[in-house]
């Protein structure tokens, strides 16, 4: 059993859509970032970054492991499934190249473009047209990509997983301040499509269930 410790992120969903997809058994644990729970001391003890999402394996090779980092996490269920990870050669290097383009861009980018277009108090013109312009910019790399394979690393994979919570929220919004640089999208449209008709796709998206009150 897997005790999967998340909130309502596009980082969580990542865990949550994998844990299904994988048919891993799991128990969800809500962390309410929103009252400050990732920084209690008995979920530090499992994140020392104090973020969700994080897991407890109560049956890992050797014994109970934690996992933190939405990246590290995916290639480690992964690797235990024998599931949406290559076990070697290109095609896995394929799958990590794209997996950690997500962490290293798509996740940030948009994160930063939401808090200062929408979260800061101080709303400061150029930080908002600076990650507005590389989230357009990195939509674009991202459907010149799905024009050649219909997923970003050929087979689906982690790299699909890890990128389509980010994706299905901050795409048509991007799309559509930034059309010049983002182009039709037409790629990405048709990968979001297919993606969200997964059933463990629509189901980890509902991961956890909370209180809109608690949101």
């Amino acid at each position: 059993m897997i005790d999967l410790y998340t909130w309502t992120t596009p980082n969580g969903y990542k865990v949550s859509i994998m844990l299904e997809e994988c048919g891993l058994p799991y128990e969800v644990r809500a962390v309410n970032i929103r009252e400050g729970e990732q920084f209690k001391p008995e979920f530090v003890r499992i994140c020392p970054n104090s973020k969700i999402p994080a897991i407890v394996d109560r049956d890992g090779d050797g014994g109970e492991i934690s996992v933190f980092e939405s990246g590290a996490i995916l290639q480690y269920l992964g690797e235990k499934a024998g599931k949406f990870l290559p076990s070697g050669g290109v095609a896995r290097a394929k799958v990590l190249e794209w997996t950690f383009w997500q962490m290293a861009n798509i996740g940030p980018m948009l994160g930063q473009a939401n808090y200062f277009a929408n979260t800061a108090e101080e709303k400061i013109p150029h930080a908002i047209e600076r990650y507005i312009g590389e989230s357009a910019r990195l939509f674009k790399v991202m459907d010149d990509q799905l024009g050649r394979s219909d997923f970003l690393a050929g087979d689906y994979s982690i790299a699909d997983i890890a990128c389509y919570p980010w994706v299905s929220v901050g795409f048509g919004l991007i799309r559509t301040l930034k059309p010049d640089v983002v182009g039709d999208g037409t790629n990405v449209e048709r990968w979001l499509a297919g993606l969200g008709d997964r059933p463990a796709v629509a189901n980890g998206m509902k991961v956890p269930v909370v209180d809109e009150s608690m949101n």
